[in-house]
């Protein structure tokens, strides 16, 4: 049940780029800054020069500056940063809730949202040569698909999947990826796909953040019914129970029509506060239509971009 294997091979063009707050500890070769010594475009440092250096390597300039002030040859060595491979892995949330609405309600269909969110994150991490793999929150053996690159993935569609995952499956998912540590060096993506209507608490992704992992929760909630709630006071209106899913109907007064809007909007900025807390960059979707959830995303990468570039300018 890889979110990946639906991918299609294409060029990346509706990816978005994938922004770094941790340097890798990946695979060479790719396309993203490492926090080891390598081949790369960065300049991390430099250094005297060593017997066995490669002069390629050698600063000429720096070199006759220190060679002028010492009055003797002295060669300085320019040390780069390593470009490898990122890893990025789609924790996907299956439980009751997540597979709401039905599609003959006119609101935001979370597999919908899930799936175009799932795939665009795949894309991205192809595009940035890194390896991409998958884990859902039905604590199954099959749950965990180990990061991989796009030619070893199957062409064929996974089948559509079973939202029944127990109420404390992404809690479990969270530990689950703690014991991945030798799969999922520093610096590793990991995006996870949920509403968030019921936790995980805070500690649970203490861990997570303390392996510098670059944790984004995607925050999937439909923005007339989660985030908010419109003024239906009178009016008979069908609800949804997120732990089974099931719709019934239920009549509400002005009053308590208001009251929920009040607590769902208050619930969703404690939820975005509570990951800003921890220095996480939470995605907010409330729509499941594929243009306007890679807009979302791309807002989201500009924006850590301009944090982003901030922060790691002493590196350079």
């Amino acid at each position: 049940m890889g979110v990946h294997q639906g991918v299609e091979a294409s060029g990346g063009t509706w990816s978005f780029p994938l922004v770094q707050r941790h340097r890798l500890l990946g695979l060479a070769f790719g396309a993203m800054q490492s926090g080891r010594r390598g081949l790369g475009s960065d300049v991390a440092g430099s250094r005297p020069y060593h017997v066995g250096d490669d002069i390629d390597t050698i600063d000429w300039a720096a070199s006759a500056r220190l060679s002028s002030a010492v009055g003797r040859d002295e060669f300085v060595v320019r040390e780069r940063f390593a470009e490898e491979a990122p890893r990025v892995v789609v924790v996907r949330d299956l439980s009751p809730g997540m597979g709401l609405f039905p599609d003959d309600l006119p609101w935001l269909s979370k597999p919908r949202a899930a799936a175009a969110a799932a795939e665009l994150i795949a894309l991205s991490g192809f595009a940035a040569q890194g390896l991409v793999g998958s884990l859902d929150t039905r604590c199954a053996p099959d749950s965990w698909q180990r990061p991989r690159g796009r030619a070893a993935l199957v062409a064929a569609p996974p089948p559509p999947p079973a939202f029944d995952a127990p109420p404390e499956g992404l809690a479990l998912a969270l530990v689950e990826l703690m014991r991945r540590s030798a799969e999922l060096p520093s610096g590793s993506f990991v995006f996870v796909l949920s509403d968030f209507l019921h936790g995980p608490e805070a500690d649970a992704w203490v861990p997570l953040v303390g392996r510098r992992l670059d944790v984004v929760p995607v925050v999937i909630q439909d923005a007339v019914w989660e985030q908010s709630f419109p003024d239906v006071g009178g009016t008979t209106v069908p609800v949804a129970d997120p732990g089974t899913g099931r719709i019934g109907s239920l009549r509400l007064t002005k009053r308590e029509a208001a009251a929920r809007r009040e607590e769902n909007e208050a619930r969703l900025v404690a939820t975005l506060d509570g990951f800003a807390r921890l220095g996480l960059d939470p995605v907010l979707l409330g729509t499941d239509d594929p243009d306007e959830v890679r807009s979302i995303f791309l807002t989201w990468a500009f924006e850590r971009e301009a944090v982003a570039g901030q922060e790691l300018r002493p590196w350079a």
